[in-house]
């Protein structure tokens, strides 16, 4: 079995140079083709199970999913919560076998956040596994929006939490469909520069590709969280089959349909961030 720890593969990265892409995950189809495009990048991958996807299936059952598959690979897979909104959500996540648990409590008042956060973070390493937390909240397209990182707040955060990973808010924003979402690369090594943990980005999809690149190899930056960008490449290639092919009704052979779109674009993500030490 290749399940890892988020620490232990953002550690060499952050050492090394590159970040790892985090892949938010839906069902099945997405999560399979994300692991088969990490095999053949011969890189890590961050298999992410979101509010959406847990709401579609529970996490006993995403947790075992994740675990079959760090199973068929020989490169480093991560079982990770995204967005834990609770306590007992992380404890569920936990208990079923995920690796790395991200609890975001970036809504709430700084010491809220730091003190809950702390907690999730002793829970995470006492059981042996990581955990991100986040500071400043990152906002949705046509939804609320950013407040942005202090980096005052970001040092604060990071040492009185202890986490393994520090999310943060620098002009990014979730569930963008276009890469217009520049990030602030001057606040980013800011807070790098006051702070030793790895960083991440959410809402990865909306950052220029050029962006996400100069930031895997020359910043603290050493995760980015990739959701909308491969679901609009599932969405496409289902369609298309649909479309295409108005008579089929099988949806195993349908969904098949969308594997290779899937591993392509995961594969092209995973290049961009991912530089082998050797290099």
């Amino acid at each position: 079995m290749t399940l890892v720890t988020l620490k232990e593969v953002l550690e060499p990265a952050l050492l090394g140079g590159y970040a790892v892409a985090g892949m938010v995950t839906l069902g099945w189809e997405d999560m399979r083709a994300f692991v088969e495009a990490a095999e053949e990048e011969n890189a890590p991958v961050i298999l992410q199970a979101g509010p959406s996807c847990r709401a579609h299936t529970p996490l006993p059952v995403l947790g075992k999913m994740f675990r079959h598959l760090a199973e068929t690979v020989n490169v480093p897979v991560v079982a990770h919560l995204d967005h834990g909104y609770t306590k007992e959500e992380c404890e569920i996540a936990l208990d079923s076998g995920f690796t790395s648990l991200m609890f975001d409590g970036s809504r709430k008042p700084l010491n809220q956040n730091i003190d809950e956060t702390a907690e999730i973070a002793e829970m995470a390493h006492v059981a042996g596994i990581s955990c991100e937390g986040e500071i400043g909240f990152v906002g949705y397209a046509d939804g609320d929006h950013s407040t942005g990182t202090d980096p005052e707040e970001a040092a604060k955060f990071s040492h009185d939490t202890s986490v393994d990973a520090m999310a943060i808010s620098v002009g990014n924003v979730h569930l963008l469909r276009n890469k217009e979402g520049g990030l602030n690369e001057a606040l980013i090594s800011e807070i790098g520069m006051r702070t030793s943990v790895p960083l991440v980005i959410h809402g990865g999809s909306g950052v220029p590709i050029v962006q996400r690149q100069r930031l895997a190899f020359h910043s603290s930056v050493c995760k980015f969280n990739i959701g909308t960008e491969l679901r609009m490449i599932f969405g496409s290639a289902l369609r298309n089959t649909v479309t295409q092919n108005p008579t089929r009704f099988d949806r195993v052979e349908i969904l098949k349909e969308t594997h290779l779109p899937v591993k392509l674009a995961a594969q092209q993500i995973i290049r961009t961030l991912f530089k082998p030490v050797s290099a």
